[in-house]
């Protein structure tokens, strides 16, 4: 977790690149956290910040 916005996005993105899978930026309780985007459940109590995907747009 992280305190720094652009420091978690900027991790988001290698984590992305590296195992190839949509990563998911999210804030809990003023932190911001990444997780893969599968291991997201609908239900959770967090706000989603932005989704980073290994793959460029075309």
């Amino acid at each position: 977790m992280s305190h720094d916005l652009s420091l978690a996005q900027s991790h988001a993105f290698q984590l992305s690149r590296d195992l190839m899978v949509p990563v998911t930026v999210f804030e809990v309780d003023g932190e911001y956290c990444v997780l893969p985007s599968d291991e997201i459940d609908a239900d959770d109590d967090l706000s989603v910040i932005h989704e980073f995907h290994p793959w460029p747009a075309h």
